[in-house]
């Protein structure tokens, strides 16, 4: 055989020794390994005739992945999916809650810097020094301005045990630099880059990575090193948030539940706002901390085995009014632990609609250097015997809260409410000014601005001065309001599409013609310098009757005319149309 035929079939020969490999390993009937192959023969002829025949080299293993994806993009399953060998470590970090590196929470800032937003507990970071607010202008000496923020978290991962340098940039009114650091001028001159901030100095650290654990079990606010959970000290009611379910997730909660309730804990507020999930086995168990008996969830798949699990009594901690917030973010191991307290009668859920996601994946090693496949093996069931899941044409899904407690909030009062809670969790090297003020709940509530907060406060202490809930509200939840909320998110994205389309549709009318280049970009209906936010615009019918006068909320209205069926009367006019401020 020649050199180029052995090129040639050499992939077709490892390919078909890979799939010789997966039948022997995967239990199946004869049946099914023969449909098996003959679905896998024209992969198998297809691949040698690219190989063979098309014109430019092949990458073999980019034909590989896309093969895979293709197969399994098939399926209409987005929970399905291959992760190669070169994301594996990315995605054990996302489900193990751990990883190999300084341990610090960043950004990317706007002057384009690579900013700590707040060295993690006990990391190597924080050992070393560093704190809020310093920017990493360099990793071992190369500059690490204008990149991603993924790109430079790839250089402070690596091993465990080794060594990483790094360049920080600090204001001199957040404290000099740590005693341990190297003198500034041992830091490489970055070309291209600013100068250092006028008030700010910069010094090299030496941090030696390590394993890292992502905190997942937070409190309110920091107190030094450690976390505040009371909201409310004098009834001693508690706030936990679980931002993950990972292995941490397992270790922590447990610890920080029985430290509260060793320090006279009689309420508890559990936040699962914007946790998209994690490990099954840690909302299994997270509920199993919290009831006594019933079940906590039961799976059933074409393939797999009916599961199932139960509370047991065993090291469960003894009854206290408790509050889970949910929100449309809430998905997957979220459900689980809410749905299992709601159906148990353990807890009130307060808050929006859940995200509404029923299903079990179970990941799988496809061999040594092959990667692994994140497989959806089953659907998940609650105690009631609801499956929460969402598909496109569902009218029903996730969990709902308790009647009385629907609570919802709108995007600017959630990236409100974020950002202070950001704030809250930053570790700070100096003490906290509010120290006094986080003993006055009234001072706490309205310093988070987080009114699901306020409502689950204020509903368990009716519970611990009445027996009775404080109602949220004295209305009950409108009849289908997430059905109809999730109806306008779509209509809206809908409208946004159709958009797109005509602009798109107007630029290609426009590159057709031969002098169409001033028609490419839409009329300017507005002029730039208005402040438009706050005005009002009038709306008359072809006989100039008024029909609606239209408040203006945003200055980025005229891309919204823009694309509308309008046209100003007075085009060409130096004057804008008649706009009232």
């Amino acid at each position: 055989m020649s050199t180029r035929e052995s090129r040639t079939w050499l992939p077709l020969v490892l390919l078909a020794v890979a799939i010789g490999a997966v039948l022997v390993r995967v239990p199946m009937s004869a049946a099914s390994r023969a449909e098996l192959r003959a679905m896998l023969d024209p992969v198998i002829v297809v691949s040698g005739l690219v190989d063979e025949h098309f014109f430019r080299d092949v990458d073999h293993e980019a034909l590989q992945r896309g093969a895979i994806q293709g197969m399994l993009e098939a399926l209409d399953d987005p929970y399905t999916e291959y992760i190669p060998p070169m994301l594996i470590d990315e995605f054990d970090k996302v489900m193990r809650g751990e990883f190999v590196g300084i341990g610090a929470q960043v950004r990317t800032n706007d002057a384009g810097w690579f900013e700590i937003v707040s060295p993690l507990d006990d990391s190597p970071a924080l050992m070393a020094g560093v704190q809020a607010g310093d920017q990493v202008v360099a990793v071992d000496g190369e500059s690490t301005w204008g990149l991603t923020t993924q790109e430079v978290i790839s250089r402070l991962k690596g091993e465990p045990k080794t060594t990483v340098r790094i360049s920080i940039e600090r204001a001199e009114d957040e404290g000099a630099a740590p005693a341990l650091a190297k003198e500034v001028g041992a830091i490489t001159v970055v070309e291209d880059a600013p100068e250092v901030m006028p008030g700010s100095v910069r010094f090299d650290l030496e941090i030696v990575r390590d394993t890292i654990e992502t905190p997942t079990v937070r409190g309110l606010h920091r107190d030094g090193e450690a976390w505040r959970y009371w909201v409310d000290v004098e009834e001693r009611i508690a706030y936990v948030r679980v931002s993950q379910f990972t292995g941490e997730t397992r270790m922590h909660f447990p610890v920080v539940l029985r430290g509260l309730m060793a320090d006279g804990m009689r309420g508890l507020v559990l936040d699962l706002r914007g946790n998209g999930g994690g490990q099954l086995l840690a909302a299994v168990e997270m509920a199993d901390l919290l009831i006594e008996d019933g079940l906590i969830v039961r799976t059933e798949g074409r393939q797999s085995e009916e599961w199932s699990v139960s509370a047991t009594r065993k090291g469960t901690l003894h009854d206290f009014p408790l509050v889970v917030m949910v929100n449309r973010a809430s998905a997957s191991a979220s459900e689980i632990l809410a749905g299992a307290l709601s159906d148990n009668t353990r807890a009130i859920v307060l808050g929006e609609r859940s995200f509404g996601k029923g299903l079990v994946q179970t990941v799988m090693p496809l061999g040594m250097g092959e990667g692994q496949l994140k497989i959806t093996e089953a659907h998940y069931y609650l105690a009631s015997g609801r499956n929460i899941h969402r598909d496109d044409d569902s009218v029903e899904w996730g969990v709902d809260p308790t009647d009385g407690f629907y609570v919802p909030m709108t995007n600017d009062e959630y990236r409100t409410m974020w950002r202070i809670r950001q704030q809250e969790e930053v570790l700070q090297p100096r003490g906290d000014e509010n120290a006094a003020l986080w003993n006055d709940d009234a001072w706490v509530l309205e310093h988070l601005q987080d009114k699901q907060l306020s409502a689950s406060v204020r509903a368990i202490q009716g519970q611990l001065e009445t027996s009775t809930w404080t109602r949220a509200n004295d209305a009950e939840q409108p009849v289908n309001a997430e059905e109809l909320a999730a109806l306008k998110q779509e209509r809206q994205r809908f409208e946004l599409l159709q958009r797109e389309m005509i602009r798109s549709v107007r630029r290609i009318n426009a590159l057709a013609t031969v002098d169409g280049s001033d028609d490419i970009e839409a009329s300017d209906l507005l002029p730039d310098e208005a402040q438009l936010a706050g005005g009002v615009l009038e709306v008359h019918d072809a006989d100039g009757a008024h029909v609606a006068t239209l408040r203006i909320t945003g200055q980025g209205v005229e891309r919204w005319l823009m694309d509308a069926p309008l046209e100003r009367e007075d085009e060409g006019a130096s004057e804008a149309p008649t706009l009232e401020q």
